[in-house]
C-alpha cells in the first residue's frame, strides 16, 4: 500500500535541515511529529531521599541532554554551587556540546565519549580515585550500571527525571500508514493510550533492537527497521521503505 502519512513519535525537530523534513519534500508525504512520551523532573527533596549529596562527588556521568539540564536543575533547587573542579564525563559530543549551556567549556575538564556508553568507560576508567554521579531516568539501561560496576569505579545512580506517558486521547481517530517508534517506552506508550490497538494496514519503523523486541513482544509485526548497514538512519530507512512502495502509484 501507497505511503501518505507518517506520525513520528517524537518532537518535532527544531532545526531547519531535518532530514524529515527533506523526506516530506521530496517524497510527497506528510509527517507529524508528537511525543508517545515525555520527561518530568524529579524534585530536589525526592532526590535528597535518595540520599544523594551533591557535594560528596567530584565527577558527573551526563548520558543524555536531559540529564545535563535535570543535574543543573537539581544543582540549583539544592543551592549547591557547582564547583569550577567538577570533571564531566560525557557520552557523545551532542552531549558535551549541549554542556556549554550552562558552563564555559574552555575552562571545565569535559571527557567525551565518541557516541555509546562503552566508548566512554576507557576515560572513566582512566580516573578511578574520582567519586562519579550519574544523573538518570528511572529507565536506565542495563549496560551502564554494569559497565559501571566492571570498570571498579566509585560511582552513584540517582534518578533526576522520569520517563512519562503522554495522552494521546485526541489522536483516537485519527490513523496513520506508517508510526514510528524509537524506544520500548513508545510501545507502552501505544497500548497506554489504545489498549485495544490492531496493527491492520499500519506500517510500523521501529530503530534498535530493544524497540523491534519490545513491538515483537506484543504480536506487532515491524515493516521498517533501523539502524541496518545499509540504512543506518531512520530517515534513510523510511526513504527506501517508500521508494519501494510508492513506486509507480
Amino acid at each position: 500500500m501507497k505511503v501518505k502519512t507518517i506520525l513520528v513519535s517524537q518532537p518535532e525537530p527544531k532545526i531547519e535541515n531535518s532530514p524529515y523534513f527533506d523526506l516530506q519534500e521530496r517524497q510527497k508525504v506528510k509527517v507529524d511529529f508528537r511525543p508517545f512520551i515525555h520527561v518530568e523532573g524529579v524534585e530536589a527533596k525526592d532526590i535528597r531521599q535518595q540520599k544523594i549529596d551533591l557535594s560528596k562527588f567530584s565527577a558527573i556521568i551526563l548520558t543524555s541532554r536531559n540529564s545535563v539540564d535535570h543535574f543543573f536543575r537539581v544543582a540549583e533547587e539544592m543551592r549547591f554551587k557547582v564547583p569550577d573542579t567538577m570533571k564531566y564525563f560525557c557520552q557523545s559530543e551532542a552531549v558535551a556540546y549541549y554542556l556549554q549551556k550552562y558552563v564555559v567549556y574552555r575552562k571545565r575538564k569535559i571527557y567525551v565519549g565518541k557516541r555509546t556508553f562503552n566508548e566512554l568507560s576507557p576515560l572513566i576508567k582512566k580516573y578511578k580515585d574520582e567519586t562519579f554521579l550519574l544523573p538518570t531516568t528511572d529507565k536506565v539501561k542495563p549496560i551502564i550500571p554494569e559497565t559501571l560496576d566492571n570498570l571498579g569505579v566509585k560511582w552513584t545512580q540517582a534518578t533526576f527525571y522520569k520517563t512519562v506517558i503522554s495522552d494521546l486521547s485526541d489522536l483516537e481517530n485519527v490513523t496513520y500508514d506508517i508510526l514510528v517508534f524509537f524506544s520500548p517506552s513508545g510501545i507502552d506508550s501505544l497500548f497506554k493510550n489504545f489498549p485495544d490497538f490492531k496493527q491492520n494496514e499500519t506500517r510500523l519503523a521501529v530503530f534498535g533492537n530493544t524497540t523491534i523486541k519490545a513491538v515483537e513482544e506484543k504480536g506487532l509485526r515491524v515493516d521498517i527497521a533501523a539502524p541496518t548497514p545499509e540504512t543506518p538512519s531512520m530517515t534513510m530507512a523510511l526513504k527506501k521503505y517508500i521508494d519501494e512502495v510508492n513506486k509507480g502509484k
